[in-house]
């Protein structure tokens, strides 16, 4: 009998204090923090954010063929900038910006949709068709940030959806309105989100 009792306590479930759940919810949420991607540039983007809005004002009365050479070289740019923003964040958080897994897996998730836009811009610059081009840059920009801030802290994804949100829009919208959309986008996107990434996740 005693032993009947026994066995019975022992397959009933323990409650689990409050301190304990938040012990498990504490430690839950450090392990996400530690698998994630820290590195991403706040400042950095930022600063890609003033200089899309620099390009955006150099394309004011430009031919839509003009006006997409100037946001590629605004691309470039960008790419130096945000590369070097990740390096010394990465740095003075003393990590490895490539050498974590959750930092090698956020590049590669980021990188598919990228591709696929500069294979889709050379194919619409060959054809003229140079009013997709902006919503598409947009549209799949939006994606590379989605799918590479999974691996990264919560705001990044929901930047990528502004993303997507803006290139969406833009591709309604009448073709003359490329040139704003990407100033919204490449800029204030980049100027809003740089800015509280940097407020809240160490610059």
């Amino acid at each position: 009998m005693a032993s009947l009792q026994r066995a019975r306590a022992l397959s009933e479930p323990v409650p689990i204090g409050r301190g304990a759940a938040d012990n498990l919810r504490f430690i839950r949420d450090t392990m996400e923090r530690a698998a994630s991607f820290t590195a991403v540039p706040g400042w950095g983007g930022a600063i890609v954010g003033v200089t899309a809005i620099c390009a955006g004002l150099a394309c004011v009365a430009r031919p839509a063929r003009e006006q997409i050479i100037v946001w590629l070289v605004e691309a470039f740019v960008a790419l130096v900038l945000a590369f070097s923003a990740v390096r010394l964040k990465a740095k003075r958080l003393c990590v490895s910006p490539l050498q974590s897994r959750a930092a090698r897996r956020a590049l590669l998730s980021f990188m598919p949709p990228v591709l696929a836009g500069a294979i889709l811009t050379v194919v619409l610059y060959r054809l003229d068709l140079f009013g997709i081009i902006p919503g598409m840059w947009l549209l799949l920009y939006g994606a590379a940030v989605v799918t590479g801030g999974a691996f990264s802290v919560r705001i990044v994804p929901v930047m990528g959806l502004c993303f997507m949100a803006a290139g969406l829009g833009c591709l309604l919208a009448p073709e003359r309105w490329g040139n704003a959309f990407l100033m919204f986008g490449f800029g204030g996107l980049h100027l809003a989100f740089g800015t509280a990434i940097a407020r809240r996740h160490g610059g």
